[in-house]
């Protein structure tokens, strides 16, 4: 039964390439922050190890995983699949671990709506503009421009989800971004004081979405 000496969930969601999962690595440095394991069955990227970054599985596994209702949330993003099973999370937050999620609008969603007795802060990462994003994209994804566009119009309509969210950062400086959130954290689990200024996002949306 959850209790007040349990662990925090924190949610970060992001458009592809807005820099969501070093946000994530930062933060599970912090003392008794923790990363939830993805399973997802995507090729792995060049410096991404098996068991460590993701769990990488075949479609099949992933079907008998959902079939089970192991998750606590999934999604198809881009043609691949991407979990959280339940166990582990549930495990590891009643063991006082803050667990962090990496994941999209999609999963934010349906770990919101399973309404587990456990804290949850979510946050959104938003890029200081189109122009960067595609910068950050076109690099990561090895120059190939047909990736980088589909994930540029991907972008378009995943940026309308932040008002699902409580709080919004743009990651104009990754260094401040990541001093910005944890104030959050720390103020949301320690009710301090919140510097959080939401005209100033609703503006940078519309400017992200013109």
């Amino acid at each position: 039964m959850p209790s007040e000496n349990d662990g925090v969930m924190i949610v970060l969601s992001s458009p592809s390439g807005a820099g969501k999962t070093t946000l994530v690595k930062m933060l599970s440095k912090m003392d008794n922050f923790e990363i939830s394991i993805s399973h997802t069955t995507r090729r792995p990227r060049p410096n991404e190890i098996n068991n460590k970054d993701y769990y990488f599985v075949d479609k099949d596994e992933f079907k008998r995983l959902i079939s089970n209702e192991e998750f606590l949330e999934y999604a198809k993003v881009f043609s691949n699949f991407y979990g959280t099973t339940r166990t582990p999370v549930i495990n590891k937050l009643d063991k006082g671990k803050n667990v962090l999620f990496d994941i999209d609008w999609q999963g934010a969603d349906q770990i919101k709506n399973k309404k587990l007795d456990y804290k949850l802060i979510t946050f959104f990462i938003l890029p200081p503009s189109k122009e960067v994003l595609f910068e950050r994209l076109s690099n990561r994804d090895m120059k190939d421009k047909l990736i980088a566009d589909e994930r540029m119009k991907q972008f378009s309509r995943d940026v309308l989800h932040w008002i699902n969210y409580d709080y919004v950062v743009i990651n104009d400086n990754l260094q401040s971004c990541y001093s910005r959130i944890v104030n959050l954290i720390k103020a949301e689990m320690f009710n301090g004081s919140k510097d959080y200024d939401l005209e100033y996002i609703r503006n940078h949306v519309e400017k992200l979405t013109s």
